[in-house]
């Protein structure tokens, strides 16, 4: 200990200049700060690459050059304290602009400034400086243990399913395009309070079009990521045993864009499959993508994307697909980020009733977007099966959608957050008869091959028609079943 504390002083105290060190010191603590803000929106192997030469190997390459110049010149030898207090401060503050508030050059112009003040003002304690950085690190990394233990430990077996549905064979093969319109509340429930919405005329339009509507349809699960995993494995996962400070189900847009059991069913007949995106929320942590086709490439995909800085226009290219794939089995997966929900803070938030007219006003915006797309598939496609299904609610009725982790008492709030649209065209507008099955989005794939194969025994393992939430306030942190098969509000731990 004694020789230990030796060395710390020494190195305190030195004048010996360690640009590797220095660059490192840097570049560490907003590395992994950063990691651990945003752990699953960042955790591939190719995120991790990029991440670690731009915040570690790029300054230590370029302070090493800089020493090696500030040795061969002795006017800068003079002054490498104060350059290399600079280019620490500099390199520190530039990172943590960059990742939290992305390049703003206002905020730049400050850092840099401030740095070269700093590097005057601490040219002597460098050294102490680096320790101080190195503890921050160190303290961070930490913080990131569970969350890299549970990289390494985690088990998907949660989505094997029951029985051989995998190796399910199907009898007809139609073309298949699920339409996801993000958070669009259920018909039953758009015209009731808090939504109170006459959405007579697209309903009616869909009755034309010879849709069934599942009015009382909901979600399982309250966001896009949640619903979608266990929508695509047709399995619950009761949010993969999340701890307090979890914000996403882990590995989630590996389990929807990524190898899932609906996919894998999918090929193993023969279909091709397209992902259709409008934003690029599912990709941002660059997930191996299991589909034929993509919209979008990791190529105009930044890596510091929070998964909205992409906005494609999907329906002339779904009608150029669909003619370019005349002799093949489709499948296509159709997300659009419409109506979507209200605000996700408390501090954005416009209130209750202005957040409930925006939604509703986005809403029309997306009736009008999926007429066009539905005309769009009709037009090229006459046989096909055409599936809306959003992913969760709007949340109307709730001034923010976090306060979904508040226990709520209003039994309308609850039903707000997993009341979703349902519609189905069946091929000649014949719904099996075992359609009354279908209720929550877990199931919507079993029920479809159980319609494409003929074989109704893959009905017996039907999951649960729950909902859960994550609660955090109002009873102990945890898992609730927050709605029963039966509709009803509950509240019941699950885990």
């Amino acid at each position: 200990m004694e020789k230990l504390k030796a060395r710390f002083i020494a190195f305190i105290e030195t004048n010996k200049q360690y640009p590797v060190l220095i660059a490192l010191a840097s570049g560490l603590y907003p590395l992994l700060y950063y990691y651990n803000a945003n752990y699953t929106l960042i955790n591939s192997w190719g995120q991790f690459t990029f991440f670690v030469a731009l915040f570690l190997i790029f300054p230590t390459v370029i302070f090493y050059l800089i020493y090696f110049i500030t040795r061969k010149i002795d006017l800068l030898q003079i002054y490498k304290n104060h350059i290399f207090t600079v280019l620490n401060f500099s390199w520190f503050g530039f990172l943590l602009l960059l990742i939290t508030k992305g390049i703003k050059v206002n905020f730049l112009v400050i850092i840099l400034f401030s740095a070269l003040c700093l590097g005057i003002i601490f040219r002597k304690h460098l050294h102490k400086v680096i320790v101080l950085q190195l503890f921050l690190a160190a303290f961070v990394s930490l913080q990131l243990v569970p969350d890299i233990y549970r990289n390494f430990t985690y088990s998907d077996a949660w989505k094997n399913q029951p029985d051989d549905i995998e190796t399910v064979v199907f009898k007809q093969r139609p073309n298949i395009y699920v339409i996801q319109p993000d958070g669009y509340a259920s018909f039953s429930q758009l015209s009731k309070l808090p939504y109170n919405f006459d959405n007579s005329d697209f309903e009616k339009f869909l009755d034309d079009k010879k849709f069934k509507l599942y009015p009382e349809f909901r979600s399982n699960y309250y966001f896009t990521l949640s619903s979608n995993s266990s929508m695509f494995s047709m399995k619950h996962h009761y949010y993969n045993n999340p701890n307090i400070s979890s914000n996403e189900v882990y590995n989630s847009r590996d389990h929807i864009v990524g190898d899932n059991p609906v996919l894998s069913i999918l090929k193993n007949n023969n279909y091709k499959t397209f992902l259709l995106l409008h934003k690029s929320y599912l990709l941002v942590n660059r997930p191996k993508l299991a589909y034929d086709y993509c919209n979008i490439d990791y190529s105009e995909l930044s890596f510091f994307a929070r998964g909205f800085n992409i906005d494609k226009k999907i329906e002339e290219e779904l009608a150029h697909l669909i003619n370019e794939n005349t002799n093949t089995n489709n499948f296509f997966f159709i997300e659009q980020i419409s109506p979507g929900h209200i605000s996700t803070r408390k501090s954005t938030s416009k209130g209750v009733e202005v957040e409930r007219e925006i939604y509703l006003k986005k809403l029309k915006e997306s009736n009008k977007w999926l007429k066009n797309t539905i005309r769009s598939i009709e037009d090229n496609d006459k046989n096909a099966i055409i599936i809306i299904v959003a992913d969760h609610g709007g949340f109307v009725g709730l001034e923010y959608t976090r306060e979904t982790k508040i226990k709520q008492e209003n039994e309308d709030l609850v039903k707000s957050v997993f009341t979703t649209a349902c519609a189905i065209k069946w091929p000649n507008g014949s719904a099996p008869n075992y359609d009354s099955k279908l209720k929550t989005n877990v199931n919507l794939f079993r029920i479809l091959f159980t319609y494409l194969s003929g074989d109704t025994s893959f009905l017996k393992n039907l999951q649960e028609d729950k909902s859960y939430l994550k609660i955090y306030k109002g009873t102990p942190f945890g898992v609730y079943e927050s709605i029963d098969e039966n509709g009803n509000v509950v509240y019941k731990r699950k885990q």
